[in-house]
């Protein structure tokens, strides 16, 4: 099963959910070119909250998740990231 998350930036378009990374923030990045990445919180008064990262904080985001899903055994959400993971940054 395939569950696809997509968010409207006001500045910079839709933005597609890469993934969790703790349980009120989530790794973005821009649908088409995949280069701009946004740390995106929700919750509180505030409603999202969208922070810029650079590309290699954000592999670094996603590989402590990688390593989270790993120690955890969560081998099916472990496999689909990795494959996240490649398609994204190599």
């Amino acid at each position: 099963m395939s569950v696809e998350t997509y968010l409207n930036h006001p500045t910079f378009g839709l933005l597609f959910r890469v993934c969790l990374i703790e349980e009120n923030q989530e790794l973005f990045a821009t649908l088409y070119a995949q280069r701009l990445f946004f740390l995106v919180t929700s919750g509180g008064a505030d409603g999202l909250l969208f922070e810029p990262v650079g590309r290699g904080d954000a592999r670094i985001l996603l590989e402590n998740r990688l390593r989270m899903l790993r120690r955890a055994g969560q081998h099916v959400e472990l496999e689909r990231l990795q494959k996240t993971y490649k398609q994204t940054f190599q």
